[in-house]
């Protein structure tokens, strides 16, 4: 089933396609029009002068700025910018909005989008809103009717924004729902930004270690290597491991999946072995969720390994749900004065038994780091790779002919990702959470 965006409607007078008089539009009685766009029907309905069998008129892609303190991300740079433009669609972006991670307006308005001052009008004209954070209960108010909306959405976690979606017609589609596919990847956010997330961990932790990584000898004697123990070896862990490895540490890792063990010792580290009993990963590559029993049994496996590490990063998180606590109070401070940990989950509830969303704390001399928006450090190459995520998404799913955003209920990477649509729920998990399921 191919849903078309409700600007386009199809006219039962004359069975042509047609463009719906909306208030919110640029489109009046005006004779003068009519030499452009076509003619109007009995219906009150304007026909575009077609070529072939589409319909073309550009819809229209705001990109609004980010206003989250300390978000310096921005979901398009200049050169998706150009490739959406060639693409026949009508870009416009908030002036300012690519500030943070050095985009000046110049380049955009080079790149064929147009800069506007007025927010309120972005959201409120827009077809398609292409988006990094969540957007608020007032910016929902402000979207007309049958927007389509992409961004991160949070959607396992925030009932009363999925409502708000929904009572407001809006097509909302989550970035954080791409299914892990091969064809899906170059569409992957969570992925392209854990990847920088674990090269900024690496990068803090040793900021804030009072020693050097790697082993140095010198006439003054031999500086041995520092120990780094790496709990989770996802995207975020990897590109951990392989970052602390190339500054010089000793690095050990662990997992869940037993299938990543070979990809640790790939990177050039130790694999700590913890028989857990039947674990595993789900289709998509997470890790499946741990029995209390075996979150226990890793605990006490790990206990002497971080006892023995002077940086320990935590990855583990758990799709949708609150993250297991691995890191407790008494490895805290059973760990060297000066040595550091950070917490990669410290937003969502934290792998470390006194981490503290987005602040770095002391307990006993170990410094706990819970900073989120990691990927956020380094804005630039963030904004990078978000902005070909959406940017394969939105050419994925883009009608050259129609030069629109098509919702097609057939594809195989779409459904998934949509939240809303049509003034319902129509993701069949997200539904069962609303509906009071588990």
């Amino acid at each position: 089933m191919v849903i078309v965006h409700p600007r386009f409607r199809l006219c039962y007078s004359r069975r042509l396609p047609a463009i719906q008089r909306h208030a919110d539009t640029s489109f009046s009685d005006d004779k003068t029009h009519q030499g452009s766009l076509g003619q109007r029907c009995a219906s009150g309905c304007w026909h575009l002068k077609q070529s072939g069998t589409g319909v073309h008129t550009a819809m229209r892609i705001a990109i609004p700025k980010e206003t989250q303190p300390g978000e310096n991300r921005v979901p398009i740079t200049p050169e998706s910018a150009k490739k959406l433009c060639r693409m026949g669609a009508e870009l416009v972006v908030e002036a300012g909005l690519g500030a943070g991670s050095g985009f000046d307006d110049s380049e955009y308005i080079e790149a064929g989008a147009t800069v506007s001052s007025d927010r309120t009008g972005l959201f409120s004209s827009a077809d398609v809103l292409l988006r990094l954070r969540k957007p608020s209960l007032e910016e929902i108010k402000l979207m007309k009717r049958g927007c389509i909306h992409i961004s991160y959405l949070d959607p396992f976690n925030e009932r009363e924004l999925v409502a708000a979606l929904k009572d407001a017609g809006i097509t909302s589609i989550s970035m954080e729902m791409i299914p892990r596919t091969t064809r899906s990847q170059k569409m992957d956010a969570l992925s392209s930004q854990a990847n920088l997330a674990g090269y900024v961990m690496v990068l803090q932790a040793a900021t804030h270690l009072p020693r050097i990584f790697p082993m140095m000898m010198t006439p003054a004697g031999t500086l041995k290597p520092a120990n780094v123990f790496v709990i989770g070896a996802g995207v975020a862990g990897l590109q951990a491991i392989a970052t602390a490895k190339r500054l010089g540490a000793k690095v050990t890792a662990f997992d869940t999946r037993p299938v990543v063990a070979e990809q640790v010792q790939s990177l050039g580290a130790k694999f700590l072995e913890i028989d857990l009993g039947e674990t595993g990963q789900t289709e998509g590559g997470y890790a499946l969720e741990l029995t209390p029993e075996q979150v226990e049994k890793q605990r006490q496996a790990q206990k002497d390994v971080i006892a023995k590490s002077d940086v320990v990063i935590t990855t583990a998180q758990v799709f949708g749900r609150k993250p297991p606590v691995l890191v407790t109070r008494d490895m805290v401070e059973g760990m060297a004065p000066g040595s550091v940990i950070v917490d990669m989950a410290a937003e969502t509830g934290g792998n470390v038994e006194g981490s503290v969303p987005n602040e770095t704390v002391k307990v006993g001399g170990v410094t706990i780091i819970g900073k989120g928006n990691l990927a956020g450090e380094v804005a630039r190459h963030a904004s990078q790779m978000y902005s070909a995520n959406l940017f394969n998404l939105v050419e994925d799913n883009w009608n050259e002919e129609q030069k629109q955003f098509v919702v097609d209920f057939e594809d195989d990477i779409l459904p998934g990702c949509i939240i809303t649509h049509g003034g319902e729920v129509v993701n069949a998990t997200i539904k069962k959470i609303m509906e009071g399921g588990a």
